[in-house]
This record gives structure tokens, sequence and C-alpha cells, in this order.
């Protein structure tokens, strides 16, 4: 029996090429046409301890993974114990015939049992016993009759550096198992995907890539951070982009000094970023604020894992929302956007500039580790750098400031409460701005009067970025009996959960948010009095979103499906929840 739906687990110790497998059979999937997506779990530690990498291969477009497997690539006997319930019936495992396991047991659950040599096989090839993860990739191959020449270029580009002896020998290995697994298993697995004719040729990476995209070509010259869990790999990538694209990149001693260093860049007219998690954000909140009193536009990313404190390092959360949006002390303009796809991270990589400098405060790019680290294949089309607007607000050119006949005030009391923006070298710009309060030339006051009128400037500037705010994309049909209410990385699985619950026959939509502050009133007031059932459904254990909005419109959300253990939704999850707040509802 064909399926066009298929969703793939490996499993095994850290240091075993996990993730290594994972990303590479997403790649011969993906060069096949397949859509694909592929999303890891592994704990905080440099050596040792349980990971695994899940992909969903369809030759229909997908945006999350699922909560069951089809096929089980075991590299240990834990990975066994650790995922034979999420196996569906008529699903198998791959292993190690020298494992020892209760058979009779997982049989009865109607899981199959496809034991291989591929320990043997590694050694047999004269390769180390780390290459049976080779081995099972070629045996997964054969008991998905796959195309093996997709797997095989991916084997060739990963260890070609390591000479034609190591590819030959991997690619012998794979071929191996593939033939053997093909002959004796493959018949009795009834789950298969096959490559498209003539594949388009697609994208596959995370929403860090997207971000770092959007970035460049958003103009983004600078970044400093320091590294942390999961916003680490902006500074990688961007590192390995720097010469290609002019980027200035530092790794600097302490997130204190990576958003000083942001600042300072920004200050110098170019446009700087840093990323990182929200512990280095606690970090970061007192220059942030300064960011605020001086009006320096200044782009943060703020990649969620699980708190508090140190948390699950290595988990995903939704538990900073409110955190951000209150973040330093006192009250300054802020913007706040949380994306949830790959196309939303890399527009709101070159969007988050556009905003900092118009705006001439901070942006706060709200992202978690699902959304940073799980990759989907995309169409390429997606970054045009073209078509990317590069809006820099009230700046003053050279020539302005030549026309200048009287003193500069960088914060001048505007009806925008956007002040005329100078870059420090030009004669005519030099000024003073300061974290104290201060007057509209930056010199510091303490009078009630000019603290009232500085105050009501800065946060004018609100009443203007709040009509730039996206409205919450509404999907789903019209007049719904549930919607589902969400922001950030739960796009994917709300998205199918709306699918599938229509398709059931229940009649269901969404409303999603991209854009959370400020807060867009005016247009989700009236999306949200419309439905008739509401469901919030958020990653932390207070429900922030369905705050924001109780205090932004007075709306109470009829529920809320909470998820606190470090692990992402899944429509699975999702429409498992609902069914029984819609029974007690009913």
């Amino acid at each position: 029996m064909q399926t066009t739906d298929i969703s793939i687990k490996i499993g095994g110790e850290a240091g075993q090429g996990v993730e290594s497998s994972g990303g590479g059979f997403v790649k011969a999937l993906s060069r096949g046409g397949l859509f694909i997506f592929g999303n890891s779990d592994y704990m905080s530690r440099i050596r040792g301890g349980y990971n695994f990498y899940q992909i969903r291969a369809s030759d229909s477009p997908i945006l999350c993974h699922t909560s069951h497997i089809h096929l089980l690539l075991a590299f240990n006997e834990e990975a066994i114990t650790q995922h034979k319930d999420e196996i569906v019936k008529g699903g198998a495992i791959i292993y190690d015939e020298d494992f020892k396991i209760d058979a009779d047991s997982l049989k009865a659950r109607g899981i199959q049992l496809f034991p291989m040599p591929l320990v043997k096989f590694a050694y047999e090839s004269g390769a180390d016993r780390i290459m049976a993860n080779t081995a099972a990739i070629g045996t997964a191959v054969g008991v998905l009759e796959y195309d093996f020449e997709r797997i095989a270029e991916v084997i060739t580009q990963n260890f070609k550096r390591k000479g034609e002896a190591v590819v030959n020998a991997n690619l012998n290995l794979a071929r191996q198992a593939y033939t053997l697994a093909k002959e004796k298993y493959a018949k009795n697995f009834k789950f298969k995907v096959s490559p498209i004719p003539d594949p388009p040729k697609r994208m596959v990476l995370h929403g860090n890539q997207a971000i770092c995209l959007g970035a460049i070509g958003g103009g983004c010259r600078f970044m400093s951070g320091y590294p942390m869990t999961p916003a680490s790999t902006i500074i990688e990538f961007l590192s390995e982009k720097a010469n290609q694209f002019g980027i200035v990149t530092k790794q600097t001693e302490d997130e204190i000094s990576a958003i000083l260093m942001a600042i300072g860049a920004s200050h110098a007219g170019v446009r700087a970023m840093t990323a990182t998690s929200g512990g280095g954000f606690s970090l970061m909140v007192e220059a942030l604020g300064m960011a605020g009193s001086t009006e320096t536009p200044l782009v943060i990313v703020e990649a969620q894992r699980a708190g508090p404190s140190t948390g699950l390092p290595t988990r995903t959360e939704q538990g900073d929302l409110e955190f951000v949006l209150h973040a330093s002390q006192g009250e300054f303009p802020r913007i706040i956007l949380t994306p949830g796809t790959i196309e939303q991270c890399f527009e709101a990589g070159w969007r988050s500039f556009n905003l900092a400098e118009k705006y001439q405060c901070p942006v706060i790019l709200l992202t978690d580790l699902y959304l940073t680290s799980a990759v989907r294949s995309v169409d390429k089309t997606i970054f045009d750098f073209s078509k990317i607007p590069i809006e820099r607000g009230a700046l003053l050119d050279d020539a302005a400031l030549d026309k200048l006949t009287s003193d500069y005030k960088r914060h001048a009391i505007t009806d925008s409460g956007i002040s005329p923006r100078a870059i420090p070298s030009h004669p005519k710009a030099v000024f003073m701005t300061t974290s104290d309060e201060h007057d509209e030339h930056g010199h510091i006051i303490e009078d009630a009067e000019s603290r009232i009128k500085m105050m009501e400037k800065r946060m004018r500037k609100l009443e203007l970025a709040v009509e730039e705010m996206r409205t919450p994309e509404v999907y789903g049909v019209k007049g719904a009996e549930i919607t589902l209410i969400g922001w950030g990385s739960t796009y994917g699985a709300l998205h199918e959960s709306v699918d599938r619950l229509n398709e059931e026959g229940t009649k269901a939509n969404m409303v999603h948010f991209v854009d959370i502050w400020p807060f867009p009133e005016e247009r989700v007031t009236p999306l949200l009095k419309e439905a008739k059932y509401t469901l919030c459904v958020e990653g932390n254990y207070t429900g922030q979103l369905a705050n924001i909005i109780r205090t932004c419109t007075g709306i109470q959300v009829d529920k809320r499906i909470l998820k606190y253990d470090g692990r992402p939704f899944s429509a699975d999850d999702i429409l498992l929840r609902v069914k029984e707040e819609v029974r007690l509802h009913v």
C-alpha cells in the first residue's frame, strides 16, 4: 500500500551519528522532490545521553512533525524502549541483530522487527563500528524501496573530504545493507515514499538560517553575540558568510558586551543585531533600556528555551513572551515579532531592521528552540533579495545636514515622536545622548516638564508602529465552531489541526499572531469577537498570549491548551486536547 506521508525516527546515544544520519537522510529525501520536516531532540551534555532525530516526508507540503512514527532506526537498545509506543501498527524497527529485545511483546503491538548485521557489515567493510549508522540508513532506504542513488549522492558529499577510500567504503556498506533489506523486508513493509520525476530543487533549512538570510538581505553588517543554545547558529551562520557579504561578527565575552557592541555599531549607523536565549537576554535588559532611552535602533533575537534559570537548555518553550514585553526598568517603545515558519523567519529577519530604524527603538524577534532548529524544505524563490525594501526612516544624509541652519537636536520633539536621526561624523551632527533622562539636545535633565515631554514623545512612536503590525493570520472555515489561537512556532501544528478537524466534520479555524507588540487591538478584537469557542495553544504554563489578549481587548479565551514539558506541540497533541475540551464544553 502506497502512502504519501511517512514519519521516521532515528534514535541512539550522542556520538553514534544520530544528527548526521538524520541530516543526510533529510537531504536524500528532499533531493527526490519530497517535502520534508526534520527535528531533533538531544540532551544538554557534551558526550553521552540519549538523542533522536525525526523525519517526516510527504509528496504534499508539511509544516510540523507527528507524534507517531512508521519506521524506527534504533542505534541502541534504549531507542526501542523510548519509542515503541509511538510506532503505528504495521510499522517497523531496524536494529542490530545482536540487540537483546523483547521480540514477543513488540510483535504483539503489531510492530515488525527488521534485525540486520549492521555492526558486522561495518567491520567487514573495513570501517569503524560507528559506521553502522551508514548501514542502518542503507537498510531504511531498502525497506522503503526509495532510490538508492539519492542517498549515495549524500554519502559521497558528506565523506569526500576524507578521501575516495572512505567514500567508497561507506557507499559499499550502504549498498550491501540496502540490497539485503530490500530483498528480506521490503515486501512486508507497506509504508513507502517514492522520488518524484524531475524533482524541483528546494532549500532545506531551519529558522535561524532563514533569519540570517533575511538579515543579510536587510543590510545587517554587524552581529555580536555570546554562544547560547539555541541562538548560537545565528552567529555561526553569519560568520561563515561574513566575507561574502561584508559582515563583521564578534563573539564577545558575555551577553552584556554583546548587546553593548550592537548598540555601539547601530549608533554609528550600521545595521546591527545580537542573538541569545532567555538567560542571556536576562543579562541584556539594562542595556535594552539604554537603547530605548537613547532611541538607538537595535535588533535582538531571543530564542527561547525552557526555564527558569538554566532550565532545560536543549528543550523548547514559549515562556518568555511577557518577559520580553516588560524587560528593563521603566517604559519605552519596543516592537516584538513572533514568526512561526521558515518564510516568516526570513521576512522577520529583514523587516526587523526596517522597523528598528523607522521607529528608533529595539525590535525583539522572539523564536524558540523548535523553530530555530527544525528543518523544512521550502521553495528557494522565497529568498528573493531584490524584493526586500530597505527603509531607514528619518535618517538625515549629508545633504540634509549641510542645509541645517540651527543646532541639531537628536531628540527633537515631533508630532510622530520620531526625531530626525543623524549618523555621527558630520560637523553639524555632533550631539549628546545619554541613558539618563534628557532634553531635545540630549543633555541630562531632572525637571518634571521636560521629563513629561520626552516620555510622551518616545511613546507616541507606538501609535504609528501599531499600524505596521501584521494582522493575525486567519486560516480555516468562516463561522467555525472552534477557533485555535497561537503564536510563533505553534503555527504548523495549529494549521494541520485545523485541516484535520475540518476533514472530520468539526468546523475549525485558527488565529495566529506573527506580530504581538504593539498589540493591534483594533484589528484583533473583531476577529476574536466573531469566534464561537476559543482555545489558546501555547508552550508555557500560564497562557501568556491569552493574558495579553485579555489585557488589551478585555476578551477572555474560553480555554487554554498549554504544554510545558520542553517538547513541541504536534497536531496529534492539539487534537487530543481539543477533543477533550470540546466534549466537556458540549
